[in-house]
């Protein structure tokens, strides 16, 4: 009898998952929790660095697939998630990750956002949300809070702010979870449970800024973290916005989830079936007349 040889499975680090290059964001910023988080993530899984691509827009995020040892695009603002899309369906084997800040995915990339929620490709998507344009020197982000004086608006915004918890669920994201960069255990334990969601799972990471928020902004908002209530069932549609609306407590984990949608490769591969099946029968009845 042969003995039957197979290849040893080693454990992943999160230093596997490391570049040489070193993030050079300001001191204190959010994103250095959230990187750190990916990494623990993919190492948690064993996900091997080639199966993995990931694809950022421009911004502070949009530095990560430097940082990340697999396939990496660094796009342009806005549109990590149309590339994201393109990738996946190039290759549905690779774990996709796309990258991106409040301004890149609410504001310039706005649009795809909501079609990518529609599309349900099995993607997930990061983002990192400060409060603020920190790379363009802290402007008004489409999810800066009314009251805040920046240097580009010094009398105050007069837009309103964006709820990202109520658009994502009345897109019908299919998955989506709220985390803090400042909570990396519970950040890592919601990217793993993205990651391996098969469709649209959206990440939705509290990062604040220090530079242009400030230390105590980000000590005031820690103090309004919370976590779901027990029993909580993310499959509730109704209930989720509830948790999203309250401004004064930030409810934190997955928030809303709908494993039933299908994803975006089950509806191409389901009309790729009908398609076969129509030349299939006008083969077939093109052979009857011909013979």
């Amino acid at each position: 009898m042969t003995d039957v040889m197979t290849p040893e499975v080693v454990a992943k680090k999160p230093n596997d998952y490391k570049t040489s290059m070193k993030p050079i964001w300001c001191p204190g910023c959010g994103d250095f929790g959230v990187l750190s988080s990916l990494y623990k993530a993919m190492a948690d899984l064993n996900i091997e660095p080639h199966q993995v691509a990931t694809v950022s827009g421009i911004g502070c995020s949009g530095r990560f697939p430097g940082f990340v040892s697999s396939y990496g695009l660094h796009t342009v603002h806005g549109r990590a998630l149309t590339v994201a899309t393109g990738v996946k369906v190039g290759n549905p084997d690779l774990h996709v990750i796309a990258l991106g800040g409040d301004g890149d995915a609410f504001s310039i990339g706005g649009n795809h956002l909501a079609h990518a929620a529609r599309r349900n490709p099995d993607i997930t998507y990061v983002i990192m949300d400060n409060e603020v344009y920190g790379l363009t020197k802290g402007q008004y982000s489409p999810t800066t809070h009314g009251g805040w004086l920046s240097k580009t608006d010094p009398y105050g915004e007069t837009e309103g702010a964006l709820n990202p918890g109520e658009l994502l669920i009345s897109y019908d994201t299919a998955w989506y979870g709220r985390g803090y960069s400042g909570k990396p255990k519970q950040l890592t334990d919601l990217m793993k449970e993205a990651i391996q969601f098969p469709g649209f799972a959206v990440v939705h990471v509290i990062s604040p800024c220090t530079t242009f928020r400030g230390l105590n902004y980000q000590h005031e908002f820690a103090t309004k973290l919370r976590d779901l209530p027990e029993g909580y069932d993310p499959t509730n549609k109704l209930e989720a916005y509830r948790m999203v609306q309250d401004r004064d407590e930030w409810y934190m984990g997955c928030i809303y989830k709908n494993p039933n949608k299908p994803t975006q490769q089950q509806r191409l591969d389901h009309v790729k079936s009908k398609a076969t099946q129509v030349e299939q029968s006008l083969t077939a009845i093109f052979d009857s007349m011909t013979h």
